[in-house]
């Protein structure tokens, strides 16, 4: 049985992470827990952050939608300000795994994982977030691009957590879409996922499309081309076929357990389609 410690504060937890440089720091424990189950993960003691509150706020200031680190993925979802400035996250959150997981799950567990499936992923992305990193002496601020540097391998230092994470408003793109397939319709890991932000203008021409898919690379894959080719045109279902070419030629799949490189392929195209129907 491991110890748990529970600070109530950020200066406990500065200094209980000076005591124990060994221990491994969680939030809703839905990954570390598991995996510390099965002998994957290791760090003693476990430090959990359940109880800090200020990494339980969700606010807006100075232009930028600020969520704490520690929201679960239930309570982000149905934040009135993620659903008015980041509607393509609250639609990706309520993806996650079963609602006793959503419950439980947190933002930035989500994030500091590192999944290549982690469905709030993309949705980050293409919303130009940025991941505020914390230590007792210091503090920065990373393009979550920057912040996760392949499977399960992020940029977070000894003595660092993730405290927030920063999301320019969203609210000029009318179109705000995730979707993602997996081996079964409910508490499915994603073998693809798409979340995809269109901003038209007054005769429905694309303006600017930011696309980006989990489960198709080592991280999430923003395809540049497919975005470019969208831009100038009308959400056709010709003009979509055509950036969903290069959607699959932007992808680079393995094949596991839960499907083959070609069918992940295949689908990446396929799920931008969807957009001809909203």
């Amino acid at each position: 049985m491991s110890l748990v410690l529970l600070p109530a504060s950020l200066g406990e937890l500065w200094a209980m992470l000076g005591d124990e440089p060994g221990c491994a720091v969680f939030a809703g424990g839905t990954d570390l827990l598991v995996r510390k189950r099965a002998g994957f993960a290791h760090g003693e003691p476990l430090v959990c952050l359940d109880r800090i509150p200020e990494l339980r706020e969700i606010h807006e200031s100075d232009g930028l939608l600020r969520i704490g680190a520690g929201i679960t993925h239930t309570a982000c979802s149905a934040s009135p300000l993620v659903n008015k400035h980041a509607p393509v996250l609250a639609l990706a959150l309520c993806r996650i795994g079963s609602p006793q997981v959503r419950n439980m799950g947190t933002i930035g567990g989500n994030i500091c994982t590192a999944s290549p499936a982690g469905d709030s992923l993309p949705a980050l992305h293409i919303l130009n977030a940025e991941v505020v990193l914390r230590s007792r002496k210091s503090k920065r601020v990373l393009p979550i691009a920057d912040f996760i540097r392949g499977p399960g391998k992020t940029d977070l230092r000894p003595g660092e957590i993730l405290v927030e994470v920063r999301i320019p408003s969203a609210v000029d793109f009318q179109v705000q879409h995730f979707e993602k397939v997996g081996q079964r319709n409910a508490q499915a890991i994603a073998v693809v996922s798409l979340a995809a932000l269109v901003r038209l203008n007054r005769r429905g021409i694309v303006e600017e499309a930011r696309l980006a898919l989990g489960s198709v690379g080592p991280t999430v894959v923003r395809p540049r081309e497919a975005e470019e080719a969208l831009a100038g045109r009308r959400l056709s279902l010709t003009a979509l076929r055509q950036a969903a070419e290069l959607v699959r030629s932007a992808v680079s799949p393995i094949d596991d357990i839960r499907a083959t490189a070609a069918y992940r392929k295949e689908v990446a195209g396929n799920l931008l389609l969807r957009l001809a129907v909203l």
